[in-house]
């Protein structure tokens, strides 16, 4: 290593770009086509001190290289990038901030704050227009040269689990196991911890096929959270597109190899919720601390000809300008990275329709759509998408292409609305149970293409949806004011925690008449980590800046009675979707077409066991309903009945003919029951619902 300290830098290549050892040395390539000059400087083991800096002896196609013989894996660095300082024109060089590669792979240190980190002179009367000539080494973190094969996976394989039998687990990698005092107190909130047998067990009891994580990529800790004594803890601010949270693996990226290795071998997909429509550079006034210094004008969308401001369809500061063909490729290698190096199964993208605007606007043809389903290693893969951004027409559920699924905001509007007995919901219920159609059944697209949820970690946790009726954000140090003001959520007599057990029952009531509801529509499930052991925020609706308890699962609720018994009801409800196929549908077919004689795919009748009339769905005063759907096998079908009611009185159904045995397979209004036969009518407690399930074939009833 100390060899590489003095050896002379050759040309080297311009691709790969990143920092990539070859046995014998390090080449080096970045993408900076506005820049000038691109000075590299290595770093001491600590980081502190800056042993050498060259200048990159190349520059080819816009990208600059040079290869350092001797230069062994481990080896910190980071760039200085020369060009003009000129933000009126978009270009915010400044060589004396040190910046990171957007390509390295692991991080050393993290950034500490100070007004150095700025390109400009904070405070200076001309604000950003003035350059700042502050050193920034001492406050940046720096990037790591990583070996060529850093993990040896085996024969270990990715499960192979089709949409249609997808259930997943949306979890923060830190809080699930930060208050985990069944594992040492290095291991907690680590990736280690996922890999965890007892954590996998606990997927196990749910049914859960892939875990769905928070991000992961190495984010910034926002200097004014900080200085409240919050901190980011959601992690949507990335730092680093290659890199993972270093606090994340303190031993090293293989211990999340490791862990994501364990959880294959469980039969446990990986899907990584991604950030690539921001970064933590925010606007004009954010830091300096890699693409604004290596290349502003090509790493952002700024404001045709106004190019000082950025374009921010965001709402974080800044849009990555994915319309460039280096930062689109910049993306495409991120993920291909993760999909190669990490094996992750697939990928939620943040604001996703901030990453398909082109010039015109939100276009499911724009380049970075294009290139994701023609790419081998990635159009296989999970692919899902948050199908709305704070830009103009920005919210486009349904509407991203085939190939890609969408959280569905519509679905978990409808059902919290229907059970918390809104007027005029009876509709939105049953499209949602029906997978939606109105919003996915086009293209070809399936049923699996609606990721339904009822919570998710932007808002309310479950046992908080049904203890608040507003908002209770205080914490967070912004008067209350941020998040979302509509919940749809009700707290049934009383806001906050209830000593009145009556209370406390309806609430569990409703809970269980949410979930069944997530499990037994058409479509993906989302469940929230935590939901299933009680979890509670106390009524914030946006935890992003609280790293404590308030955010940390308590794994101590899981031994008490009332949330034991929930996670064996969450079991049993995916026990039943998989035990009759007319709970899940695989495709949009024809809702009216008969399975059986007078039987159709799916039918909806009053409590009296009368087909709803058209006229009927417009009365915004009626409520319950039942839904009948049967699913085709040979020469049978399975059919299974829902009967909903949302009301405050039990409600009797008259079960529709033809006449069947039907069984009682689940009721919500009480935790565990025994399978019973049904006949003739059966009575419906208020808030809940009850599964009928019944066989037939052509021959008559089975």
């Amino acid at each position: 290593m100390n060899d590489a300290m003095h050896a002379p830098l050759s040309a080297g290549r311009p691709y790969p770009l990143g920092a990539n050892y070859d046995g014998l040395g390090v080449n080096f390539a970045l993408f900076a086509a506005n820049a000038a000059r691109v000075d590299l400087c290595l770093f001491d083991g600590s980081g502190r001190k800056e042993l050498r800096r060259v200048q990159l002896p190349e520059c080819t196609d816009e990208v600059w290289h040079g290869y350092l013989p001797d230069a062994e894996p481990g080896l910190l660095y980071g760039y200085r990038v020369h060009g003009p300082y000129d933000p009126v024109h978009g270009h915010r060089f400044n060589p004396y901030k040190l910046l990171l590669d957007p390509y390295a792979r692991r991080l050393h240190g993290a950034v500490r704050w100070g007004d150095a980190l700025f390109g400009y002179r904070v405070g200076h009367a001309r604000g950003d227009l003035s350059m700042d000539r502050r050193d920034s080494a001492s406050l940046m973190p720096k990037c790591i040269v990583s070996p060529q094969q850093p993990y040896a996976w085996g024969d270990s394989r990715s499960p192979d689990v089709p949409w249609a039998d997808t259930i997943l687990y949306e979890v923060h990698l830190r809080g699930v196991s930060m208050m985990r005092e069944d594992l040492p107190a290095s291991m907690r909130g680590t990736a280690a911890a996922l890999g965890d047998p007892r954590f996998v067990e606990h997927l196990h009891r749910l049914g859960v096929s892939a875990v769905e994580l928070l991000p992961i990529h190495a984010f910034l800790q926002n200097r004014t959270l900080q200085e409240r004594g919050l901190s980011n803890y959601w992690g949507y601010d990335t730092l680093s597109y290659f890199a993972p949270e270093p606090r994340y693996v303190p031993n090293g990226p293989n211990e999340l190899r490791q862990a994501i290795r364990r959880l294959h071998a469980a039969g446990i997909q990986v899907v990584l919720d991604v950030v690539y429509n921001h970064t933590c550079e925010g606007n004009e006034w954010g830091p300096t601390l890699s693409w604004r210094g290596i290349d502003n004008a090509s790493y952002y969308r700024l404001v045709p000809g106004d190019e000082r401001h950025y374009i921010d369809e965001t709402g974080c500061g800044n849009t990555v300008n994915l319309s460039h063909p280096a930062v689109l490729r910049m993306v495409l290698d991120s993920l291909r990275e993760w999909a190669g190096s990490y094996r992750v199964d697939g990928f939620r993208f943040d604001l996703c329709t901030t990453l398909g605007r082109e010039g015109t606007g939100f276009d499911p043809g724009a380049g970075f759509f294009d290139a994701i389903l023609q790419d081998p290693v990635l159009a296989p893969l999970k692919l899902i998408a948050e199908p709305w951004d704070l830009g103009a027409d920005g919210y486009r559920l349904g509407q991203h292409p085939p190939g890609f699924s969408e959280w569905n905001g519509v679905f978990r509007d409808s059902v919290r609305r229907y059970w918390r007995s809104d007027a005029g919901q009876r509709p939105g219920m049953a499209d949602a149970l029906c997978g939606s159609r109105g919003l996915f059944d086009h293209r070809h697209r399936r049923p699996w293409s609606s990721i339904n949820f009822i919570t998710a970690h932007d808002g309310f946790t479950l046992t908080d949806l049904v203890s608040y009726a507003e908002r209770h954000n205080e914490a967070n140090g912004e008067a209350g004011q941020d998040g979302a003001a509509e919940n749809f959520s009700a707290n049934w007599g009383e806001e906050g925690p209830a000593a009145d057990e009556a209370i406390v029952r309806l609430r569990d009531r409703v809970r269980r008449a949410l979930l069944a509801s997530l499990f037994f529509a058409d479509g993906t499930p989302m469940l929230r980590a935590g939901d299933e052991l009680g979890h509670s925020q106390s009524g914030n609706n946006n935890a992003y800046c609280q790293d404590n308890p308030l955010s940390w699962l308590d794994w101590g609720c899981a031994s008490r009675p009332r949330n034991a018994a929930l996670v064996r009801f969450i079991g049993r409800l995916v026990e039943l979707r998989w035990l009759h196929p007319s709970l899940h549908a695989n495709r949009y077919l024809d809702l009216a077409e008969e399975v059986l004689p007078d039987i159709a795919r799916a039918s909806f009748f009053e409590p009296d066991g009368q087909a709803i009339s058209p006229a009927s769905w417009g009365e915004g005063e009626r409520r319950a309903f039942a839904l009948r759907r049967a699913a085709p096998g040979d020469g049978t079908a399975d059919m299974t009945l829902l009967l909903l009611n949302p009301g405050v009185e039990p409600q009797s159904f008259v079960i529709p003919g033809p006449v069947l045995n039907w069984t009682c397979e689940l009721d919500t209004s009480a935790e565990d029951q025994p399978a019973t036969s049904v006949a003739g009518q059966i009575e419906v407690q208020p808030h809940s619902m009850v599964l009928l399930s019944a066989r037939g074939s052509r021959r008559g009833p089975a």
